[in-house]
């Protein structure tokens, strides 16, 4: 089960940048931020698990974005308003997720804290 979505008010974590790869070392399947290269198991470990907080930070902060984004799609205010199962489909979400992820977007956008939706798989 996920870690839950971090609260508006909590302090966001401070991750290690995660910097775009070359285009080349990203093709190589062994290539991964250059931790293949990282010799020293402490220097690795610590390295990883700084990438490991940035992405799970970067991952949370996306789901936060989507929320919002689902639920000003769901808005019956707008003319060109969509379904929970038009959202779904285009989130590759279930239509029960995409219920739940509009209405942490609805909470997120009142300025409320919310608790993240559950994984959708």
């Amino acid at each position: 089960m996920a870690e839950p979505t971090p609260r508006r008010n909590e302090p966001r974590l401070r991750p290690a940048p995660l910097l775009f790869e070359p285009a080349e070392a990203a093709s190589d399947p062994e290539h991964f931020f250059d931790l293949e290269s990282i010799d020293d198991p402490r220097a690795l470990l610590s390295r990883a698990t700084e990438l490991t907080l940035a992405f799970r930070a970067a991952a949370d902060r996306a789901v936060e974005f989507q929320a919002i984004a689902a639920a000003q799609l769901a808005d019956p205010r707008r003319f060109d308003r969509l379904t929970t199962a038009d959202i779904a489909e285009r989130a590759e979400w279930t239509e029960d997720y995409a219920k739940k992820m509009v209405e942490f977007g609805r909470d997120l956008l009142r300025g409320g804290e919310g608790r993240g939706p559950v994984d959708p798989v």
